[in-house]
């Protein structure tokens, strides 16, 4: 193990860790980073990645590991980073300017992040000019749950059965994996194929902005255009795939912080009454390690083995050059 990756794992609190880890000669088999240590909250805790099997495979899985051992991103990972103050974590899942539809897994125990699969084929998200990738970081608040069977009371339409998503605008790209602590600013409903998609606009607490950015009136002000082109996003990024075109609750009205801490509410409501299975899990995996009360909870020697089967981290295979295609939607211009 090199002397900089033994002080990386010292660094995070992680001796037990280092020592008991079959890591290379190089020390760059397990990849783990540090994804969380924010300054100025009482919750300190700090999450690390861990990859496994090949990017740009279908065997590639990002694992999630506190202080103590592995977690969930989605159970274990606290939604709150300072409630009193409505700072939340945010999983990052796709970082700004990338393609590759990275998710949080609900189907298998501990919830990694892969690449979502269609038709046998890896998801990638289309470049709709002049868009490329992802506009934002892109991931999902840990401790939610849009319900499939239970009609959300603003839109009329029931849960899409996923965490909810969240688009932090900030100038930094993030990293997958990693865990930013996070300010709400407002929200806006895609109404994807007949169900419920909330999408929680928010900034990182460490950008520049964030002490000027209080609500959604604020992106027009700090970031002109924005909100405009998420919803042009939003909007024709299946347009490529051959679907038709997404729509809006509220005609793409951006609601408001209180309106969105609403809804992130309701949702980790919603997340509690299924990790205490009192709502059907519908094949989602709840094992966790921490949830206190919660009938999944298991023990971290009883996880540890998931990571230690997992295949070994590769080399990257070679992404199809056809990713970075830009497609122009010319024929929806004037309905955006």
């Amino acid at each position: 193990m090199s002397l900089i990756t033994l002080h990386v794992l010292r660094c995070q609190g992680l001796n037990k860790l280092a020592t008991s880890l079959r890591l290379g000669s190089t020390g760059t088999v397990i990849r783990s980073r540090p994804c969380s240590v924010f300054k100025n909250y009482s919750r300190k805790m700090s999450y690390t990645a861990v990859e496994r099997g090949a990017l740009n495979s279908t065997d590639y899985r990002l694992y999630f590991r506190n202080d103590v051992g592995p977690i969930s991103p989605m159970h274990d990972i606290p939604l709150y980073a300072d409630e009193a103050n409505k700072i939340v974590n945010m999983v990052v899942e796709i970082p700004r300017w990338t393609n590759a539809k990275m998710e949080i897994n609900l189907k298998e125990t501990l919830n990694p992040i892969k690449q979502d699969v269609k038709k046998g084929k890896l998801r990638y998200v289309a470049n709709c000019f002049p868009h490329h990738g992802y506009i934002w970081n892109y991931g999902a608040l840990p401790q939610t749950w849009e319900n499939p069977e239970v009609l959300d009371e603003a839109t009329g339409c029931k849960g899409d059965n996923d965490p909810i998503d969240v688009l932090e605008i900030g100038y930094r790209v993030a990293k997958r994996g990693e865990v930013l602590k996070v300010k709400i600013l407002g929200c806006v409903a895609l109404i994807d194929e007949g169900e419920t998609d909330w999408k929680i606009i928010v900034i990182d607490v460490n950008d520049p902005l964030a002490e000027q950015m209080n609500d959604v009136s604020d992106i027009e002000k700090h970031y002109p255009g924005l909100m405009k082109a998420t919803i042009e996003w939003f909007k024709i990024y299946k347009i490529p795939d051959g679907k038709s075109e997404n729509q809006f609750a509220f005609n793409g009205e951006a609601k408001s912080r209180d309106f969105a801490l609403h809804i992130v509410d309701e949702v980790h409501q919603h997340w509690q009454n299924l990790i205490k299975r009192e709502a059907p899990a519908g094949g989602i995996a709840c094992t966790n390690t921490t949830v206190v009360g919660s009938p999944f909870k298991t023990t971290i020697e009883a996880v540890e083995e998931i990571l230690e089967k997992a295949p070994e981290l590769q080399d990257a295979q070679a992404m199809d050059p056809i990713v970075n295609k830009f497609h122009f939607i010319q024929a929806l211009q004037h309905k955006l």
